[in-house]
């Protein structure tokens, strides 16, 4: 087969002959489908192109050593996107730990936690403006299951795989994200 037919293969093969292989070539391709996603995609948490460029690179990097970990359980993309989100995330918990500022959601709260439900109408008919300074001033971890929902449409299954949790937590952490990106909307 040569290289050019190899630009045309589907997602979950072309991982395969990589990890069979370990070809850059390959590796290549995948990075041509997927660079400017993932950058535009860490642009949303940092808002600096230096670092998500610096960021894009990392991920490449560890994602080149983790792509034999993908089991093809959802489409390649969905696991990808998780891969960078949970990058994205631990390197924004990372900054702000530098900087003596911690925060993090346990279970327990999210499992206490209860507010009224918010229609997906309600986060729909935002104005774009007001709704990105909304999402600038919202925690790493609210403003993740955000995009994944919304930007990425990631279904509640999608999302348990994403974070790691359960469909309850999973429902409860989404719903008080957008409660909190109501009130800080409401609030501009």
């Amino acid at each position: 087969m040569s290289k050019d037919s190899n630009e045309h293969l589907d997602d979950d093969s072309l991982v395969e002959k990589i990890v069979q292989t370990k070809d850059q070539y390959l590796f290549g391709v995948l990075y041509d489908r997927y660079a400017d996603v993932i950058y535009n995609k860490c642009w949303s948490f940092v808002e600096d192109k230096e670092e998500a460029h610096d960021m894009t690179h990392d991920i490449f990097v560890k994602l080149f050593l983790k792509l034999r970990t993908y089991q093809a359980k959802s489409k390649f993309s969905t696991w990808l996107y998780s891969f960078v989100y949970n990058f994205c995330i631990n390197h924004i918990q990372r900054k702000l730990n530098k900087n003596h500022k911690q925060f993090s959601v346990t279970e327990d709260l999210l499992e206490n936690y209860e507010d009224n439900e918010v229609d997906d109408k309600e986060i729909f008919e935002l104005k774009v403006e007001k709704l990105n300074q909304s999402l600038a001033k919202l925690d790493v971890e609210d403003k993740s299951i955000l995009l994944m929902k919304y930007q990425d449409d990631f279904s509640i299954k999608d999302l348990c795989n994403a974070l790691g949790i359960g469909e309850s937590a999973t429902k409860m952490r989404l719903n008080r994200a957008k409660n909190r990106l109501l009130n800080i909307y409401k609030e501009l």
